[in-house]
């Protein structure tokens, strides 16, 4: 605008104040906009087709008790150290932070799995990545922790959303999932929810539990973290907590080959290629 009174009708700087020009401006609607990032689809085609096969699914586990439902997902890390998490806590006096949040001494990872048969849920930190390795380490570690389940159901069928380290087209959580059903010695049907409605998926409502009950406290060490952790209480069950000291590295490749021969596992939906998969279980290796 001052450019083209400049330029078009004779004026000079020294003949504005701007803040007459931000008057005019801002009348006309040219108000100060801050830049918008484009806003993600939050539907895809597929959504009504992977909802009605999430709930015949779920049906199907509901009517069949042989059938063990699981809920799983990473939550968003945890710094650990004396900083306010911004929280309340109902106590004489307040906990005292760190002035700034600057400075913390590790980051957790939390993986959750909630039964849906039992009600219990399991807390598996992690200390670092959340990659496929870490999530099948921690199904393998829940399952070690569990035997009372080994007997009573002949499949497993896991709820889980589309993060990367998961999805149905990830190469290296499908080759390491693969190898948890031979190791369990059955059968896992993989139920996606669709693209941005994770927070339909059971265990969302157990991490809002949790984020709940430890929002005014101070987690300070790993230790005081797990101990915390241990003392909530979802639908009046503590969940059971566990740590893996474990560092993982990211891009674990998966060659061609190698995928090719694990496709021979592998039974998916062909209408919902990515959404519902069935990890066959083969005795024989």
């Amino acid at each position: 605008m001052y450019d083209k009174l400049i330029s078009e009708c004779g004026y000079t700087s020294a003949d504005f104040c701007s803040r007459t020009v931000n008057n005019i401006l801002n009348r006309l609607g040219y108000t100060l906009k801050k830049v918008l990032k484009t806003k993600p689809l939050r539907k895809i085609p597929q959504t009504d087709a992977i909802f009605n096969n999430v709930h015949e699914k779920h049906r199907l586990a509901a009517a069949n008790p042989r059938i063990l439902r699981i809920s799983l997902d990473v939550k968003a890390k945890v710094k650990i150290g004396n900083l306010s998490r911004k929280g309340y806590a109902r106590t004489l006096t307040a906990p005292i932070a760190d002035d700034h949040d600057q400075h913390w001494t590790d980051v957790l990872a939390p993986f959750g799995i909630h039964e849906i048969n039992t009600g219990q849920s399991h807390i598996i930190f992690g200390n670092s990545r959340e990659t496929s390795d870490f999530i099948v380490d921690c199904l393998e570690k829940w399952w070690i922790e569990s035997p009372h389940l080994h007997q009573n159901y002949d499949t497993l069928m896991i709820d889980l959303d589309n993060g990367k380290s998961l999805a149905g087209n990830t190469k290296r959580f499908l080759q390491r999932i693969i190898d948890f059903a031979q190791n369990i010695q059955m059968p896992i049907q993989l139920v996606y929810y669709p693209p941005y409605h994770s927070k339909y998926n059971t265990i969302e409502r157990f991490w809002a539990a949790l984020e709940h009950y430890w929002s005014g406290l101070i987690l300070d060490t790993i230790q005081n973290t797990i101990e915390i952790a241990q003392k909530m209480t979802w639908k009046a069950i503590h969940p059971i907590v566990h740590f893996i000291d474990k560092v993982y590295q990211k891009g674990v490749k998966v060659t061609y080959k190698e995928f090719k021969e694990l496709g021979k596992s592998i039974i998916r939906n062909p209408d919902l290629h990515k959404w519902d998969i069935l990890i066959k279980y083969s005795p024989d290796g």
